[in-house]
């Protein structure tokens, strides 16, 4: 199981403990310190869409206005923090933040 995340975010840092908790072997992927690729931000954005930018966040209201405008790849490639957090990939699936539905889900499996 691999969490892409933010090592600051909460949401991402709660969804770790609780999986490693519950036994899980799982492989935390800072996406800010560790950039992803092209076709890694494809993958993420074939499964999620614009839903994968968070744009709620301050970080999005920085943005430049062409880059608010800009394709989700381009806005995440220049700031990954924009994604939502956590992004949990077990197996095939994928699943978007960190709630009770994801959490019954993972732990359930």
């Amino acid at each position: 199981m691999i969490i892409y995340g933010i090592s600051t975010c909460p949401a991402s840092r709660r969804a770790r403990k609780t999986l490693e908790a519950a036994g899980h072997a799982v492989e935390f992927r800072d996406v800010r310190a560790e950039p992803m690729s092209e076709a890694e931000w494809a993958e993420l954005i074939a499964e999620f869409g614009e839903r994968l930018v968070d744009r709620k966040s301050t970080e999005w209201h920085g943005l430049s206005d062409w880059l608010k405008h800009a394709e989700a790849d381009a806005q995440l490639t220049a700031k990954p923090k924009l994604m939502v957090s956590p992004v949990i990939r077990n197996g095939e699936s994928y699943y978007l933040g960190w709630d009770d539905t994801i959490e019954a889900a993972l732990l359930a499996g």
